[in-house]
């Protein structure tokens, strides 16, 4: 009896990483790097305000201070 070699079609998330593997060559992978960045760079930001408005109110609050 012959041996059958079964063939599996490519999964749907195996096709989709194929093709973003292809359309992310040379300036969409640099892009896509600099948007991350742009991201990371966003949230530190976000935090330095967050810690600048912390020490704003504790200033401004009334009451005895450390010093």
């Amino acid at each position: 009896m012959p041996s059958t070699l079964s063939v599996r079609p490519p999964s749907v998330t195996g096709a989709l990483r194929a093709l973003e593997r292809l359309l992310m060559r040379g300036g969409q992978r640099t892009a896509r790097r600099n948007a991350w960045t742009a991201v990371l760079e966003d949230r530190r930001r976000a935090k330095d305000r967050r810690e600048a408005q912390h020490v704003l109110e504790a200033v401004a609050a009334p009451g005895p201070r450390a010093t």
